[in-house]
């Protein structure tokens, strides 16, 4: 029993918790998650099973949202989670004021993480510092945000702004909402998030846990396949020979491959049916001056 649960996480859950109701609806101890989702938002949580953990390393880091900022408010945690800090009515803030300053967020940008979040500093994680009362200085992380879209603008004392972000790996929308009040002079904080996309998966075709536990109570569930996410790494296809030799562990000639060394790359193998075997993942090396295909993680 191995692959991919395109999970629909709900509000009030972390991630961990998901993982272990997964664990014990599929009755799997090996089960792992991609993508952490604070316990307030809700979305896309891909959930790996089995041997497929192992491919969590490898899930491709672009995430999308949909996010609700509200300004004139102020909180420890940076969304409504968290305590409040301040408040300041909003009311004369209007859209036209805002859209100029969304640029300001987009492409490679420097951001500070909030810090009630899971980054470790000394070992420690940051949430655990801050409930303790411990001074720390956050470090800054450069992250990477594709697209703003603005969706909706709710007027009123405390205005809200919805809008749909495409950003890379390790991009915090709290800290955006946070960042976004600050430059226009307000405050502001995240009122609602739903991640619509991770790691190749999207909301659209995801499942709640009740409907995951419906479909196992029908036997109607399937996995999606492991190799899902990883289409869009390089592929290699191997015939049948070489496919045993590499699932053997064995590192085979490959000087006329021309990807980059010791990048990952999806294996199959070509057994004669109407598709090809996803075998795992291998990566180029350089061994005596020769370059070989090897193994990384070997799923077949």
């Amino acid at each position: 029993m191995q692959g991919f649960v395109n999970l629909n996480k709900p509000g009030g859950f972390t991630s961990h918790d998901c993982v272990a109701r997964v664990r014990r609806l599929l009755r799997q101890k090996r089960v792992g998650h991609g993508g952490t989702l604070d316990p307030a938002a809700t979305g896309v949580l891909p959930i790996a099973v089995g041997r497929a953990t192992r491919l969590i390393q490898f899930l491709p880091g672009d995430k999308a949202y949909r996010a609700v900022v509200r300004f004139g408010v102020q909180t420890t945690t940076d969304d409504l989670e968290g305590e409040v800090i301040q408040t300041h009515p909003a009311d004369a803030l209007s859209l036209e004021q805002i859209e100029p300053i969304l640029p300001r967020f987009l492409g490679r940008i420097e951001q500070i993480p909030p810090k009630y979040s899971a980054i470790q500093v000394d070992g420690k994680r940051l949430y655990d510092l801050a409930r303790a009362g411990a001074a720390v200085e956050v470090p800054v992380r450069t992250v990477t945000v594709h697209r703003i879209d603005v969706l909706g603008w709710y007027p009123g004392t405390f205005p809200e702004l919805e809008v749909a972000i495409a950003c890379g790996s390790g991009t915090y929308i709290r800290a955006i909402a946070r960042d976004l009040g600050a430059a226009v002079g307000t405050g502001a904080t995240l009122a609602k998030l739903i991640r619509t996309e991770s790691s190749g998966f999207s909301l659209d075709d995801s499942l709640t846990l009740d409907e995951l536990e419906s479909q196992l109570s029908n036997q109607t569930f399937q996995f999606i396949p492991p190799d899902h996410p990883l289409q869009g790494l390089p592929t290699i296809t191997l015939d049948p020979q070489l496919a045993k030799r590499w699932c053997q562990g064995q590192r085979l000639s490959a000087d006329h491959f021309s990807f980059p060394l010791e990048t990952p790359l999806c294996i199959l193998g070509d057994m004669g049916g109407d598709r090809d075997e996803f075998l795992g993942v291998g990566q180029l090396q350089l061994r005596d001056d020769q370059q070989v295909l090897a193994p990384w993680v070997v799923l077949a």
